[in-house]
């Protein structure tokens, strides 16, 4: 049995060791290539302000997050749910980079100490269609997959469009 969890972050901004943060977080499980229906989502506080640029990604504001939990109050069963698994990340180094930080601060065990290995996407998308754009939209137009009503970034949409199109690239 191959356990592999899809997964997608959106941010503050674009990078944590400016104090960046997580604000939405989710997961879709697969299992030999096949979705499960089983997801990990969370939206988290970030205590801090959203980048102007960033929030025109995501939709997300401050006054949403205000009442959600810390990364710390989620991250117990975040690291449950991907225990054991392959993680598949569109762009790893980003999200990888964002979840190192809340990990550290939350003084938890890191990802490569609970998952099996990490399998980015967009780097094995550039190795499949080099020089052209290999972005979640482009993808989703190159296989076919409806992706007409994302007008916005949201993790777990993504995390589920990125889940068609890996089983497509695969």
């Amino acid at each position: 049995m191959m356990r592999q969890i899809v997964l997608d972050t959106e941010t503050t901004g674009l990078s944590p060791t400016n104090g960046h943060r997580i604000i939405e977080l989710a997961c879709a499980e697969m299992i030999d290539h096949q979705l499960t229906g089983s997801r990990f989502h969370a939206y988290v506080n970030p205590e801090r302000d959203i980048e102007p640029g960033a929030q025109q990604v995501h939709g997300i504001d401050a006054a949403f997050l205000s009442d959600k939990p810390r990364f710390a109050g989620i991250a117990g069963e975040f690291i449950n749910f991907i225990t054991g698994a392959e993680l598949v990340i569109h762009n790893a180094p980003f999200n990888v980079g964002f979840l190192t930080h809340e990990l550290t601060l939350a003084g938890l065990p890191q990802l490569d100490s609970v998952c099996t290995g990490i399998f980015d996407t967009l780097q094995f998308a550039r190795g499949k269609f080099p020089g052209q754009k290999n972005s979640i939209d482009a993808l989703c137009g190159r296989y076919q997959i409806d992706y007409l009503h994302r007008t916005l970034h949201g993790a777990l949409l993504d995390a589920e469009l990125l889940a068609e199109i890996y089983l497509k690239m695969v």
